[in-house]
């Protein structure tokens, strides 16, 4: 048929008689319209200018966002006629995108789908936002260690047992409520092994006369076991306790007593389940080395992470561990495990961090119930 028009062209060199014998002679199931340089386009019968667009090029349908025909300015969802000329403008801005409404009236396969397709693709990098951020969010309110655990390496192969093409598709699936961020995190946990996590929160606890048949080793952490001596003593990694705070012990299996900060949600949690397994502990000493965590919270630019470890260096802090991670609102979050052996020089590390420029907020990471969420929200 688009040869045939040609040839009408062709034979017909008189425009207003051709633009006749085009409307007499075609069908009502197809309208034929002009580029302004005179190219035909077949369109369905109540094809728009969008319709037109996307016949052109997908990339013009998209950025689309006025037309002209007869070269009058006319509104998006006008239905074309046989011999229109058609005129599109497009945006050229880098956020430029079809409307959801344009679906309501285009008539063509090619520019419906295109439009689902656009909306698709968009919707798929939201859901990995967001289901990044969900995912991030939900490790943080169980004191899980992000960047131990959410590397590349692993996301791969949690992808690979749930079934999905890549670590991608994960996070979209959790966006879109297709999978929940525990199960991912269970996944996450159990390939990592019980080294990475907590394992007074992962494995069952054994009774106190078994810890004291256990290895036997004096604690050199400053904190005593009410009624038990030379039991093996350790601080909990989920909420770092220094002394100075109220802590309560856990007996673990093959781990002794695990030590946690009193408010510590896990803590909380392990009371609740087993009290039968807690146990009364004390400091005894100040000395020595103790792990702490800090949380940055600032808005993201150029230089953010050396300006923060240059501030730690300074102070004397060698960093142990470290993880970043940056939503869609360009708000860095990032977390730094350390060792400092005067609990109270923490508070003026905390003083130069927070001058930093960007910096929202910066605090002990405690593994309490009101330190899961970031303190930025305040901010909004």
């Amino acid at each position: 048929m688009i040869q045939q028009l040609a040839d009408w062209t062709s034979e017909t060199p008189d425009s207003n008689e051709f633009l006749g014998s085009l409307k007499e002679d075609l069908g009502a199931a197809e309208v034929y319209v002009f580029t302004p340089k005179g190219k035909i386009v077949s369109l369905p019968a109540s094809a728009t200018p969008v319709d037109f667009a996307y016949a052109v090029h997908t990339e013009v349908g998209h950025r689309t966002m006025g037309a002209r025909v007869n070269g009058r300015l006319v509104p998006l969802d006008t239905k074309l006629e046989n011999g229109d000329t058609v005129e599109v403008l497009t945006s050229k801005s880098d956020n430029a995108g079809p409307s959801r409404d344009w679906l309501s009236f285009v008539k063509s396969p090619k520019a419906r789908n295109k439009i689902r397709q656009w909306f698709s693709k968009e919707r798929r990098t939201e859901a990995i936002e967001e289901g990044r951020d969900e995912l991030t969010r939900a490790m943080r309110k169980r004191n899980l260690p992000i960047g131990t655990l959410l590397t590349t390496q692993a996301l791969v192969g949690v992808a690979d047992e749930l079934n999905f093409p890549n670590p991608d598709a994960v996070f979209a699936a959790i966006g879109d409520g297709q999978i929940s961020t525990q199960n991912v995190i269970a996944h996450l946990v159990k390939d990592a092994g019980s080294d990475e996590v907590d394992e007074e929160v992962e494995q069952e606890a054994l009774p106190l006369r078994a810890v004291e048949n256990a290895k036997k080793k004096t604690s050199s952490l400053g904190v005593s076991v009410k009624g038990v001596n030379d039991v093996w003593v350790k601080l909990a990694r989920c909420c770092m306790p220094v002394p100075g705070d109220r802590i309560v012990g856990f007996i673990t299996r093959n781990q002794g007593v695990s030590v946690h900060r009193a408010d510590c949600q896990n803590m909380i949690d392990l009371q609740r389940r087993q009290p039968e397994r807690v146990v009364d502990v004390a400091w005894t000493s100040t000395k020595g080395l103790f792990m702490v965590r800090i949380q940055v919270e600032a808005l993201d630019r150029q230089h953010l992470l050396s300006d923060v470890t240059r501030v730690l260096a300074d102070h004397g802090v060698n960093i142990l561990s470290g993880s970043q991670a940056t939503g869609s609102d360009r708000v860095a979050i990032s977390q730094f495990s350390f060792e400092m052996a005067d609990p109270q020089h923490l508070n003026r590390l905390l003083a130069a961090v927070r001058k930093i420029d960007g910096v929202f907020d910066v605090y002990r990471v405690t593994g309490a119930k009101d330190s899961a969420v970031p303190r930025l929200r305040k901010m909004q």
